[in-house]
């Protein structure tokens, strides 16, 4: 019997791959409806440890307080709007159908008022690309694949705040530690040809290799199960 590998201890669970979720500031959504207009005004720009991108806090005609991704340009102590009738400016969320074409939107819903599901990576953006006949909006996605929407599905105008970011490098070993601690991952990555033979079933022998077939069916034994589980195929693939 060997120590467990890291996907026996991943199925067992445990602080080391459980995500942070407490120090997390909430769940990002569209603030209001797309049938009534709900506006507000930015009190801050935040860092949120769970996103790439800043969120900004808002304080809502009605008192209450929330969290919006945060495109780029907005600042504090701007006015935004939600809902049918806002004006078309970055920062403002409106239903596609009031959006016009050529526009830059992000944090797209899925259905009409889902709180917004897609296009929300910083940096990210989506264009309007046109209508369909049976009133579809198109939106071409950051992938550069298109897809048709409801009309009533609401968008944020603009690109999310914080692009480029991965851009700049860790620098150091401690950095990178830190930004994988937010998230549901066990670093540093170790290769299994690189441990001991008790540790892994890669490990071991006079020089770092596998010493057996790295292709395994799906229904091995959880200490077995590295490499390619259940490929569909193997080796090089001829033209």
């Amino acid at each position: 019997m060997g120590h467990r590998i890291q996907t026996q201890n991943r199925g067992r669970g445990g602080p080391t791959y459980r995500a942070p979720s407490h120090l997390y500031r909430a769940e990002v959504h569209h603030a209001g409806r797309n049938d009534s207009i709900t506006r507000g005004k930015v009190v801050d720009i935040e860092h949120d440890p769970a996103r790439h991108g800043p969120v900004a806090l808002i304080s809502l005609e009605d008192g209450r307080k929330t969290y919006v991704l945060a495109t780029e340009g907005t600042g504090v102590g701007d006015s935004i709007a939600w809902g049918k009738g806002a004006e078309v400016k970055s920062g403002n969320t409106l239903p596609l159908s009031d959006i016009p074409v050529g526009a830059m939107i992000s944090n797209i819903e899925a259905k009409p008022n889902d709180g917004g599901k897609f296009v929300r990576s910083g940096g990210t953006q989506a264009l309007v690309m046109g209508r369909s006949d049976d009133d579809k909006v198109g939106v071409r996605m950051p992938s550069g694949k298109l897809k048709w929407f409801n009309p009533g599905c609401m968008a944020t105008v603009g690109i999310v705040s914080g692009g480029g970011r991965g851009e700049k490098p860790f620098v150091k070993a401690g950095k990178k530690y830190h930004k994988m601690q937010t998230g549901a991952t066990k670093w540093p990555i170790v290769r299994g040809v690189a441990m001991n033979v008790i540790d892994h079933p890669f490990g071991g022998g006079s020089h770092q290799h596998a010493g057996r077939p790295k292709t395994i069916a799906r229904g091995t034994s959880p200490g077995r199960t590295v490499g390619s589980v259940a490929a569909r195929r193997t080796g090089i693939k001829k033209k």
